[in-house]
């Protein structure tokens, strides 16, 4: 689950990590309020307006402005409330702004990069660092590979004074500098573990003129599994950022992320389900999505993955490939003809299933009396799909 900017920053504050003064804006008078507020008692004020979506790449596409007057404040809400922001992460169609935040202006001297995230291959939370803040990660890791600083956290002892201190020394901070830095970490790192999170990202990570260390963005993703013990945060959920399809796929327990092909997927387990995707192209087509069954699939959300693939106009054939260990290829193949009649199914579809009650599975489907096509093998149900858009096409 993603969060916006505003709320990420409300959560790191509460942990003491430093981060500027401001205020969200859901209209052009909020906004104008918020920068009211952030200027009383100063003699002269900046401030940045920023549109709020879940994506990168905001100041790029215009999203984010520098401004010197309350009147600017207006003129910059205006233009970005209800516009289309179109970066590298929002595809081609853009989102919609509908939140902007106002926030403080800040005397930056240096800007840094600071990430945690949870490394699969140490099996730690690696806290990853650089001199090149404000740049993409993975744009620093490619060109610039040894500007990338990585500590692991040993779980037993967490973050210690000491790794903080490394870090710090390690991206050229000094005097003062260093001691804000070494209390930022610490509350990071306290905030990462107590809201399950799976990435903080901070970029870029300010040092100001008098000595601080701050948070100018923040980004924060979470573990979707620990959610049911994160009550703020699920309230913090914002349900118009989010795809239709992937919205519906949660509600039902299923895993399913849109992508852009035209072959829908229905599979159990995420590894077969990239493998799936993997000879879907091989054999020269385009997955139009990921879907993880799961293991213990019922006979109704096997019909709500079906009504979910369909909800892409895109889609042009289906290929479902299951594996039934815990879940019985029957159940699967019941689920598949009560899906196909319900939504009266007028695309290909082939099917390949494998293990538990796999006969008698297939012998549900030939006798299903509908057009489904058949295959022993993935290579065999890929070849198939692909050629039935073929057909399709012509």
């Amino acid at each position: 689950m993603n969060i916006h900017e505003y709320q990420a920053k409300e959560l790191l504050r509460r942990y003491g990590v430093a981060v500027p003064r401001g205020f969200p804006a859901f209209n052009v008078n909020e906004a104008i309020h918020g920068a009211e507020q952030l200027a009383a008692g100063k003699s002269g004020s900046v401030w940045v307006v920023k549109a709020q979506i879940h994506a990168g790449g905001r100041g790029k596409a215009g999203g984010v402005k520098v401004v010197k007057s309350i009147e600017e404040v207006k003129t910059q809400a205006e233009r970005l409330l209800g516009s289309t922001l179109v970066t590298h992460q929002t595809g081609p169609k853009g989102q919609t702004v509908q939140r902007l935040y106002i926030e403080e202006g800040c005397d930056i001297k240096r800007e840094l990069y600071l990430g945690m995230l949870v490394d699969r291959a140490t099996s730690r939370i690696t806290v990853m660092a650089s001199t090149e803040g404000g740049m993409e990660i993975e744009e620093v890791a490619a060109k610039h590979p040894e500007k990338i600083l990585k500590t692991a956290i040993d779980p037993v002892t967490g973050l210690q004074p000491f790794h903080a201190r490394k870090i710090a020394f390690g991206l050229g901070l000094e005097d003062a500098q260093v001691n804000n830095a070494v209390k930022f970490l610490v509350a990071m790192y306290k905030a990462f573990i107590e809201l399950d999170a799976s990435i903080v990202e901070i970029n870029p990570l300010v040092v100001t003129g008098a000595g601080d260390v701050i948070a100018l963005d923040a980004k924060i993703n979470f573990d979707d599994n620990a959610l049911f013990r994160q009550k703020d945060v699920q309230g913090m959920r914002d349900e118009s950022e989010e795809d239709p399809a992937e919205r519906e796929a949660t509600k039902h327990e299923l895993n399913y992320v849109k992508l852009d092909g035209s072959i829908g997927c229905m599979v159990n387990g995420a590894g077969l389900a990239m493998a799936t995707m993997d000879i879907i192209k091989l054999f020269g087509g385009e997955p139009a999505n990921f879907l993880d069954v799961g293991g213990g699939a019922t006979k109704e959300r096997v019909t709500a993955a079906f009504k979910i693939i369909l909800s892409d106009p895109h889609v042009k054939a289906i290929l479902v490939n299951i594996f039934g260990g815990i879940m019985r290829c029957d159940i699967i193949a019941e689920g598949i003809i009560a899906a196909a009649r319900e939504v009266k199914l007028s695309v290909p579809l082939v099917v390949r299933l494998e293990g538990t009650n796999v006969d008698l599975g297939k012998k549900i489907l030939a006798e299903s009396g509908l057009p489904i096509m058949s295959a022993a093998t993935l290579a065999e149900a890929a070849e198939k799909a692909v050629r039935s858009l073929k057909k399709v096409a012509a």
